[in-house]
């Protein structure tokens, strides 16, 4: 005589709260990646081969639209105001390297001008570029 019912277990896996963690995750990936871009000013920058350069320790983003728009560290700037405003900015111009987004597109006479300033100013300028 058997007295015991056989039982039976189950596992299971409750899944319902995986979606809300999945869903946090990407939303903080999606965050994280926006931020990684340090400049959100839009330029089609030359092409060079190699794309390898030491930087210093204090760096200064000077960006230059086709349309001749100037940003000092993504601050829209007058051109007559980026040397006081580079001056200001430098506390050692031996360890200071402005990066000079240009566009493609502008004049060279423009960029001259602007690296005139840098060597005004007696800093170390790097034209940036894209690689091929």
């Amino acid at each position: 005589m058997k007295l015991k019912r056989k039982r039976e277990m189950h596992a299971e896996v409750y899944t319902s709260s995986l979606n809300d963690i999945m869903f946090f995750l990407l939303l903080f990936f999606l965050i994280i990646s926006t931020l990684v871009n340090p400049s959100v000013i839009q330029l089609m920058l030359p092409k060079a081969s190699a794309n390898v350069q030491k930087i210093s320790k204090q760096t200064i983003n000077l960006s230059v639209t086709k349309e001749l728009n100037y940003y000092l560290n993504d601050k829209a700037i007058a051109f007559d105001a980026i040397k006081p405003s580079i001056q200001k900015l430098v506390a050692n111009p031996e360890n200071t390297t402005v990066i000079l987004r240009a566009d493609r597109t502008i004049q060279l006479q423009d960029l001259v001008s602007i690296l005139d300033i840098g060597n005004q100013l007696h800093l170390k300028m790097i034209l940036a570029t894209q690689k091929e």
